[in-house]
């Protein structure tokens, strides 16, 4: 008997699967709905921030567990805190609204499926399978931190008490191993006055991203804006020292019977009162030492340790019971405390209010705006009037029985409407010429003011008669007081008062040191932790700057010999002055290096790119020169010229008149106006001298400006005045004919002819002293002030060239 095997499936039956579906749609419906915001606060998708504002406070006041007993009132209150959270962020709001998103790290569009997985994994296992608590107890969700709250409200007031900030995450294992020490710890640092926050690295990306916190448990401390992360092992006793090591070094000073003088008389620098705790142990309490960071900028703190017996006077003089802490706190009085506190269980709060109100000396000085700003504030109401007693003094001894006088007159007349203070002329000058109608005080003034606005407005009124400290100028003050008080018109003028200099401020050189360590600590700490990710921006900012500061160290180094190197001189067109450097330089487009000024020489070749076709606004400044006098004029003409090297206009030649003698007669004669003038004739200039002059010539406008040399030895019998060739006509003409027949030609010189009896005033100018006032001249010619000989056309080179080969 043969038995048949079916080869069809067993047949689903479609109710069962209708049934199925059923329960996972109303399973994701469900889990839906518990997880829209907008649902649990009650709002609508398009309410207001006011109205989802409103609606949370209300939901917080009623699901409060301190107030709920409802045993589901802690995680309703959670609820509703996570979804304003959401609502309350735009961003994170409209990411929900788009793709049901509720934490802002994770991916979009993955939340379509989150109902199936809450019904997936709610179906096959709970929460207590892995005994691990998903929702985060309340105790810690007070310290939550998000990233508006950290930069508003953490990061200044920790420049007033340090944070100790834990960062965490859901389904973190490890941090579910350091919780009971964290609790310890807040516990313990909490009601010393330690800030405690935490950071959810899944929910606040963004503020962990700032901290640099990119693993989770971390924990960072916060002082003074600066983050440090903590790498020991996590007890109670090496958080406690992280905090503690976090606080500057020099908070709390050491007392003793030997230094209890001089740090109490140090009020009058320091400008602040002084606070003394004496307690029994050897170390400052941490507590004391918190206290006196927070106050830092107010009060000076220092500590005694009564079982020491170096300080037995001390204990004896201000009669300390030893068996309870004391703090006594001195202003301007060094042998008597203005106030005390004992108390065998001394509490932060106790402490704060102790020095809170104790912040000012009876008579402090003005030495930044922010005590200015306290000491006496803006009027706001009627009722809390506060008028500023200002004392403009001095520095000097002299000025000391006057200011001794003010504050006992202080110290006399306390009222709560009353605040005195003093100010040092010659510090805040600013704000003394603006009470004193801009004079300068020869005498202690006390000037009444009541500020009006924060921009600095301001009623006064001077009190007249100057201060002494006499007698009578404490009635007189007393009197104008009391009228005050009874008419607040009073304070008749009014005026608007500058910011007053900081006078404690460090200086730079101190900050940047200062800014530097800590760049330094943060360096080292990131190494030694291998806080790579941290690390990269300023090990990329090290190795950029080593890298240009080596690459232009190389290239300094291989560029330098080359540009040190002489420039061979081409023939007949660059021949420079190789005796000196002084007679080249870079070109002149650009600012002049060492002592060097490129000078061109005037040929055939070059005579129509330096001259006919120079570019318009250019001047060529040429130098006229002979084979003889070439070097010595060369030398002298690049140091006359050498500040002017660096125009960009300016162009520096020479003509040798020994090879164009006939050139510059040719010029000259083309200036009709000023030879006719001058009375020349063509054969005077023709055999004139011209060696020495310097000619600056515009070749695109067609005109030139003359420079003659001139004597400035010894000799009384010659002139010693630069001059142009049509700015002093008259002495030209005097000086051309008295001077024409003693002139010799440049070539009969080099013959080695004997000049004439006549010439003894040529021969007087020596070489070297013939440009002495070209320097000036350059000036001169600089601001566009001298005269200037225009041309029809320039005379051609080559054509004087022929003629003088010619008549040789």
């Amino acid at each position: 008997m043969t038995v048949r095997r079916s080869s069809r499936h067993p047949r689903t039956c479609p109710g069962f699967l209708a049934f199925i579906l059923l329960i996972l749609s109303v399973e994701l419906v469900k889990t839906s709905s518990e997880h829209d915001p907008y649902k649990i606060l009650g709002v609508g998708r398009s309410a207001s921030q006011t109205e989802i504002k409103r609606a949370y406070k209300n939901l917080a006041k009623e699901w409060h567990p301190d107030k709920n007993k409802d045993p589901k009132a802690e995680e309703m209150f959670i609820k509703v805190s996570k979804s304003y959270e959401i609502l309350s962020n735009e961003e994170r709001r409209s990411n929900f609204d788009r793709y049901g998103q509720m934490d802002e790290n994770q991916p979009f569009g993955q939340s379509q499926h989150q109902g199936f997985r809450g019904f997936h994994n709610s179906f096959y296992f709970d929460e207590s399978f892995f005994h691990f608590p998903r929702s985060r107890d309340f105790a810690d969700s007070k310290y939550l931190l998000h990233h508006a709250q950290f930069n508003s409200d953490v990061l200044p007031d920790s420049h007033k008490r340090p944070y100790l900030i834990k960062v965490t995450s859901e389904w973190c294992f490890a941090c579910i191993h350091i919780e009971p020490v964290w609790k310890e710890t807040v516990q313990e640092l909490e009601p010393l006055g330690v800030g405690i926050g935490i950071v959810d690295l899944g929910y606040e990306r963004r503020l962990a991203n700032q901290l640099g916190a990119h693993r989770a448990p971390s924990i960072i401390g916060l002082v003074n804006g600066r983050v440090t992360f903590f790498h020991q092992a996590v007890v109670r006793e090496h958080l406690r020292q992280f905090i503690e090591n976090l606080l500057p070094q020099r908070l709390v000073e050491k007392i003793t019977d030997d230094n209890y003088l001089a740090y109490l008389e140090n009020w009058h620098a320091e400008n602040k009162p002084s606070v003394v705790l004496f307690d029994q142990v050897p170390v400052v309490p941490l507590l004391y030492k918190l206290t006196a960071f927070a106050f830092r900028d107010y009060v000076r703190f220092g500590y005694v340790d009564q079982g020491d017996t170096h300080n037995t006077r001390l204990l004896r003089q201000f009669n300390i019971n030893t068996y309870a802490p004391t703090m006594l706190l001195f202003k301007e009085d060094t042998e008597k405390p203005v106030d005390i506190i004992q108390a065998r269980g001394m509490k932060r709060q106790i402490m704060d209010e102790f020095v809170s109100n104790n912040k000012f000396l009876q008579v402090p000085r003005l030495v930044n705006q922010q005590l200015f700003d306290e000491l006496c504030p803006v009027k706001q109401f009627h009722r809390r009037r506060k008028y500023c007693v200002l004392l403009i003094t001095g520095e000097d001894q002299a000025f000391l029985p006057g200011n001794k006088a003010f504050l006992d007159f202080a110290s006399a007349n306390k009222k709560e409407v009353l605040r005195f203070a003093y100010v040092y002329q010659r510090q805040q000058q600013p704000l003394c010429l603006a009470l004193l109608h801009n004079q300068a005080a020869l005498s202690p003034q006390v000037v009444i003011l009541e500020r009006r606005s924060q921009a600095g407005k301001v009623l006064y009124r001077s009190v007249s008669g100057g201060w002494n400290g006499s007698e009578e100028d404490k009635y007189r003050l007393h009197e104008q007081l009391e009228l005050l008080q009874k008419d607040p018109t009073y304070l008749s003028s009014d005026t608007t008062l500058p910011e007053l200099n900081n006078e404690m401020a460090p200086m730079f050189l101190i900050q940047w040191m200062n800014a530097a360590y800590d760049y330094i600590l943060q360096i080292y700490d990131d190494l030694l932790y291998s806080n790579w990710r941290e690390m990269m921006p300023i090990l990329s900012l090290i190795f950029s700057a080593l890298f240009i500061l080596f690459g232009t160290v190389i290239i300094q180094a291989f560029s330098e010999p080359g540009e040190t190197k002489p420039r061979k001189p081409k023939p007949k067109e660059q021949p420079q002055a190789e005796e000196d450097a002084s007679s080249r330089a870079s070109t002149s487009s650009r600012p002049p290096k060492k002592d060097f000024v490129e000078v061109t020489e005037l040929t055939d070749i070059t005579y129509t790119s330096n001259l006919v076709k120079l570019r318009p606004g250019h001047i060529n400044v040429v130098l006229v020169l002979t084979n003889a006098s070439k070097t010595a004029l060369l030398r002298k003409y690049a140091k006359e010229v050498f500040s002017f090297s660096g125009t960009q206009t300016l162009h520096f030649s020479f003509l040798n008149a020994d090879k164009h003698r006939h050139w510059m007669p040719s010029l000259l004669r083309s200036a009709t106006d000023v030879m006719q003038s001058e009375g020349h004739s063509d054969e005077d200039e023709e055999s004139s001298d011209y060696t020495g002059h310097v000619l600056a010539l515009n070749g695109h406008k067609k005109y030139f400006c003359l420079f003659r040399p001139v004597f400035t030895g010894d000799d009384p019998n010659d002139s010693s005045s630069e001059t142009s060739y049509s700015d002093s006509r008259r002495k030209s003409r005097s000086r051309s004919r008295s001077s024409s027949h003693s002139r010799s030609r440049s070539h009969s010189r080099e013959d080695g002819a004997v000049p004439r009896r006549g010439s003894s005033r040529a021969t007087s100018i020596e070489v070297h002293h013939k440009l002495d006032r070209l320097g000036l001249w350059m000036e001169r010619l600089m601001e566009g002030t001298l005269p200037r000989l225009r041309v029809p056309a320039w005379p051609a080179l080559e054509e004087t060239i022929n003629t003088s080969s010619t008549e040789s």
